[in-house]
């Protein structure tokens, strides 16, 4: 899959295998529309437009544009990591915050985590088969500690 659709995934909130699935089905939404919203982002971001002309491009009030400018950049730090075992370290970091903003205040709130773990760890098996590599590569790059932490 190519960046912009993964772009597009990460920044829609939709799994790497399910974005797939709905562009081998040829969903315009997918195909066409969500792909277009990620260049209006990604040029909108090189050339710093202002939250008004990004709403305009995006035809949406700029509090919506604000939010999808704020999914865009996050999805570009995860989509770009150097490596899918950082991608997933950070899908999991934002997975975590968003929680925490959240509220984590009860079995059912600890159980979206859960599930929204689940999801980047099955994103980490997508772009491991993108690249036809296997989790072990990146055992040891995944239980490394921040020495900030140590």
């Amino acid at each position: 899959m190519k960046r912009r659709f993964l772009l597009a995934a990460e920044t829609f909130n939709y799994s790497f295998d399910k974005y797939a699935d709905k562009l081998e089905m040829r969903a315009e939404r997918f195909t066409r529309l969500m792909p277009g919203d990620i260049d209006i982002l990604d040029k909108a971001d090189r050339e710093n437009w202002t939250l008004e002309q990004l709403a305009g491009k995006l035809n949406v009030a700029p509090e919506e544009a604000d939010i999808l400018r704020g999914q865009y950049e996050k999805a570009k730090k995860i989509i770009d990591a150097p490596t899918p075992a950082e991608s997933f370290r950070r899908g999991v970091r934002y997975s975590i915050l968003h929680a925490m903003d959240e509220g984590l205040k009860s079995d059912t709130d600890l159980e979206k985590l859960v599930v929204q773990i689940c999801y980047r760890a099955a994103d980490l098996s997508y772009l491991l088969d993108l690249r036809d590599q296997k989790l072990s590569e990146y055992s040891e790059e995944l239980r490394e500690v921040p020495y900030d932490l140590m």
